[in-house]
């Protein structure tokens, strides 16, 4: 049996005047790793913020860690860490003696220095915050957040600016904290970033989520897997579809190029050459393509640009 979930959120509706953000959104969310997706206006953000206690919600009902979050604040904050895309520091502070302020204030916190070190912040720490690149103020928001040992914490889009060297330390922060016992609700527009990180994925749009899964279930549940091979043109795929399993399909796309869709595995790959090789075949260029979760992130959401 699973756990008990971090964060549950039922017919969740949120409305800025006679806009509605949030359309009666449904998602639950289990110890680990939650990325939750979506295109510009989807709503995620106004979800997130409402989780946090920031938004009230116009009807539905939001529990983190079992409370609610604006009823309950008081005792919900000292459980969450919360890193905002902007905001939440004082700009004319210094990075460290923020970062440290704020380790004051938790009981058992992390080792500041340890923490400084890892996130590449030392050269940086005696700077004001408005002086810091913005990649600079994006890992400072992100040692804010978790220095105070969250049970939870929300981080809203934690790589934007992030050069590939500090993009690869966040991801693993974020593994090390999801080893420690520490859930994590992640906003992002990174789809390997999703992929590589999360245990569950919920993809939002029109205020609504509309799938969920882990990274996996979701690429399966998407279009069709594909394997090609090229052989000589004019191939029998008649006869090559009758070997497939139910389901599947076999095509030659242009002269020589042949293409087979359906649940591919193991099984299905050894079936192919088998086949080739009972017919003297011998196939070049074969290739495994595996729909990756942009690529379910375009079907589900389509792929004009949003306004």
């Amino acid at each position: 049996m699973r756990s008990e979930p971090v964060l549950r959120i039922e017919s969740l509706v949120k409305r800025y005047g006679d806009k509605t953000a949030v359309d009666g959104l449904d998602l639950t969310a289990h110890p680990g790793i939650t990325a939750v997706l979506g295109p510009n206006g989807a709503g995620k953000t106004t979800t997130i913020e409402t989780c946090e206690g920031y938004r009230r919600p116009d009807s539905g009902t939001v529990r983190v860690l079992g409370l609610d979050p604006v009823k309950e604040a008081a005792r919900l904050r000292p459980r969450i860490g919360v890193m905002l895309q902007s905001g939440g520091v004082y700009s004319g502070a210094r990075a460290e003696e923020m970062l440290r302020h704020v380790a004051r204030l938790h009981a058992h916190p992390l080792d500041v220095d340890a923490l400084i070190e890892r996130l590449g912040l030392g050269s940086c720490g005696r700077t004001g915050y408005r002086r810091l690149s913005g990649g600079q103020q994006q890992r400072l928001a992100l040692a804010m957040a978790v220095v105070g040992r969250p049970e939870l914490v929300f981080l809203d889009e934690p790589t934007a600016g992030l050069d590939p060297q500090a993009r690869r330390a966040t991801w693993d922060l974020v593994r090390d904290l999801r080893a420690d016992g520490v859930s994590v609700i992640l906003t992002t527009h990174h789809m390997d970033e999703a992929e590589q990180l999360a245990d569950d994925v919920a993809v939002v749009d029109g205020g609504k989520v509309i799938a969920q899964g882990s990274p996996e279930q979701l690429c399966r549940g998407g279009a069709e897997n594909t394997l090609r091979f090229g052989g000589r043109p004019g191939l029998d795929t008649g006869s090559l579809l009758k070997a497939l399993p139910d389901g599947s399909s076999a095509v030659e796309t242009t002269p020589g190029a042949y293409r087979v869709t359906g649940e591919i595995d193991p099984q299905l790959l050894a079936t192919v050459t088998s086949w080739c090789a009972q017919h003297g075949v011998m196939p070049d260029r074969i290739s495994v393509e595996r729909h990756t979760l942009e690529d379910v992130f375009l079907e589900l959401t389509g792929r004009e640009l949003r306004g």
